[in-house]
């Protein structure tokens, strides 16, 4: 494809949400038929009601999704075609014309809100107490299924599919040489971009470790033994919406269209420390860095406005699931490109270094930060960017 007919593909896009719509939502918020409390005073039962009434109170009555609205639109998004589905991303160029063009993937329960507070370091780093060496372009991509891209409409958008998606994408926005970043699906995602191995790709860095997840690591040190419990305590007792999505997306994708409180319950159970800090944001107020009560409900919208929890679900299901058609394929070799990580706290578990590099043969970053989680760009933006400036900057 040519460049000039790559550039008639690549359309402008503004969200513009109906009054009426919003008005929807909240009587959908005011009619919920509620759970009584549960029986226990923690999460193993699920989400707390103190927990998920506060939020409902908050997001009917204060909530304003105007202000989210308007940060979207304030930076440059577009829709473009690929492989039959349409693709919705940011694409913010930095001020800095030699800076290094970065694709960077969300992952679920997150969105491109996730990423939206880290697009002024890594773009501008100058604004930001750093140096112009340190800037990127910026590609931010709404998986197929979610946020503002179109459904799938047939089976087989597996991680592979949705990276060579990522690789036409950054080749029709005319970047030959660039490096990619994932977290959770993300990290997935970014991880097929890395064994498939497109033209043009240098480097990757994830903040989640996709290889744990598919067999066992050694275990030869306390640090890789803690890790591995960590592992064998999320699949006993923490992995319920991984393996409802794997497996049905369709019985829950129901509820998740009907009911908004349904879904921010769905989408607020991932993992122990994301919920404990999205809970204290509502029951008490305080919010761990920029998980806020208002960027929660941002996401969360998001999903709501947009119809895709059900879509996002079947994701799930594509690229985890025993009957999809990803299951019977055997994986590629690991990626020979060079390979950066960054282990968060409050991550599921915590990868020692020794797994980095039995996963990835040409590891050339690693580093522990002392705060953060799962959605490390979304909770610590000015940190996340500081570890993704970091991994790239032996590659510019």
């Amino acid at each position: 494809m040519s460049k000039v007919e790559a550039a008639i593909d690549i359309r402008p896009f503004h969200v513009d949400i109906a009054e009426a719509e919003l008005s929807e939502l909240r009587d959908r918020i005011a009619g919920t038929r509620w759970l009584s409390r549960e029986l226990v005073t923690d999460r193993s039962q699920g989400v707390q009601l103190a927990t998920i009434t506060e939020l409902a109170r908050y997001w009917e009555t204060e909530y304003d999704w105007r202000r989210a609205e308007a940060k979207l639109n304030a930076v440059p998004q577009f829709t473009t075609e690929i492989d039959g589905v349409d693709i919705h991303f940011i694409h913010v160029r930095s001020p800095h014309e030699d800076a290094l063009p970065l694709i960077m993937t969300h992952g679920w329960p997150g969105s491109v809100i996730e990423m939206i507070d880290s697009v002024g370091p890594l773009s501008d780093p100058t604004a930001h107490g750093g140096s112009a060496e340190d800037a990127f372009h910026l590609v931010l991509p709404s998986l197929p299924g979610y946020g503002f891209s179109g459904e799938p409409i047939e089976i087989g958008w597996d991680l592979g599919r949705t990276a060579r998606a990522w690789a036409e994408l950054m080749t029709r926005l005319g970047y030959t040489r660039y490096v990619a970043q994932g977290g959770d699906v993300g990290a997935g995602v970014t991880d097929a971009m890395g064994r498939q191995a497109p033209e043009g790709l240098i480097g990757m860095h994830t903040n989640l470790l996709v290889p744990a997840l598919n067999g066992p690591m050694p275990t030869s040190t306390d640090e890789e033994r803690a890790a591995a419990a960590q592992i064998a305590t999320f699949r006993q007792s923490g992995n319920g919406y991984f393996v409802e999505m794997a497996t049905r997306p369709q019985t829950i994708g129901y509820a998740l269209l009907d009911s908004p409180i349904a879904l921010a319950a769905w989408m607020a159970d991932h993992d122990t420390d994301a919920y404990y800090k999205i809970a204290r944001a509502f029951v008490d107020g305080q919010p761990s860095g920029n998980l806020t009560r208002d960027h929660i409900l941002d996401n969360i919208t998001l999903y709501w406005l947009t119809g895709k929890g059900g879509s996002a679900a079947r994701s799930y299901w594509e690229a985890y699931g025993p009957d999809a058609p990803a299951a019977s394929q055997q994986p590629l070799p690991p990626p020979a490109i060079p390979f950066g990580f960054t282990t968060f706290p409050g991550e599921i578990w915590r990868s020692p270094r020794s797994w980095v590099e039995a996963s990835y043969p040409n590891v050339i970053y690693f580093n522990e930060v002392d705060k953060g989680g799962h959605f490390a760009a979304w909770e610590e933006p000015e940190l996340f960017a500081t570890e993704v400036r970091a991994a790239f900057g032996s590659l510019r």
